[in-house]
């Protein structure tokens, strides 16, 4: 029971409820923030081919593992959106030769390639880079760095405001108080000056 009571009493406090709330606010303008700069980022990128996600750089390889599925047909570390179908047909080739283009099984072939091909490529913007292969992904960078100066800026106006509240709540109870204090002495005086008149 002493441990129910401890876990209830832990819970009830106000600093957890006060975090917990936090977190889910916190969550909830994460999400506004991400839909912020998404905006922002798709503005100011409207005329880079592929967007934020297309500023890559994909380093050369380093060894035969990472120059791509097959270099030999053209899948290397990076090829154009464009090129898929080309690319699934020449990997079918390669892989069924005695397959005909006019076969029934060769649509499949195809597909079957291309398949291939997509699990062992990530399309950044408008190419798609060999998974092996090593990539500076500058677009999400960017985008952290963006996020970043948002909330900084939004968090910076949050604390910005409430200590200025605060400066002047806190102003607000000295003059009320030195107000209070006035008052109190000038009826202390009239209360004197009613006792001396008396006397």
């Amino acid at each position: 029971m002493g441990f129910f009571k401890d876990f209830k009493a832990f819970i009830s406090r106000g600093n957890v409820l006060d975090m917990a709330v936090g977190v889910v606010i916190g969550n909830a303008f994460g999400a506004i923030v991400t839909a912020l700069v998404n905006i922002l980022l798709s503005v100011c990128l409207w005329g880079v081919p592929g967007g934020l996600k297309g500023l890559v750089t994909v380093l050369p390889a380093a060894n035969n593992m990472q120059k791509g599925m097959n270099p030999g047909i053209g899948l290397t570390q990076s090829f154009e959106a464009s090129k898929l179908q080309e690319l699934g047909e020449a990997l079918a080739h390669a892989n069924y030769p005695d397959l005909a283009t006019t076969d029934a099984g060769w649509i499949n072939a195809v597909e079957g390639a291309k398949g291939t091909i997509l699990g062992k490529y990530t399309l950044h913007g408008t190419k798609y880079t060999y998974n092996m292969s090593a990539v500076i992904d500058w677009g999400a960078f960017i985008n952290a760095v963006i996020s970043f100066l948002i909330i900084a800026l939004v968090l910076f106006i949050i604390v910005r405001t409430a200590t200025k509240a605060a400066q002047k709540r806190t102003e607000f109870k000295e003059k009320l108080a030195a107000e209070r204090a006035a008052k109190k002495g000038a009826e202390a005086g009239i209360e004197e000056a009613a006792e001396e008149k008396a006397e």
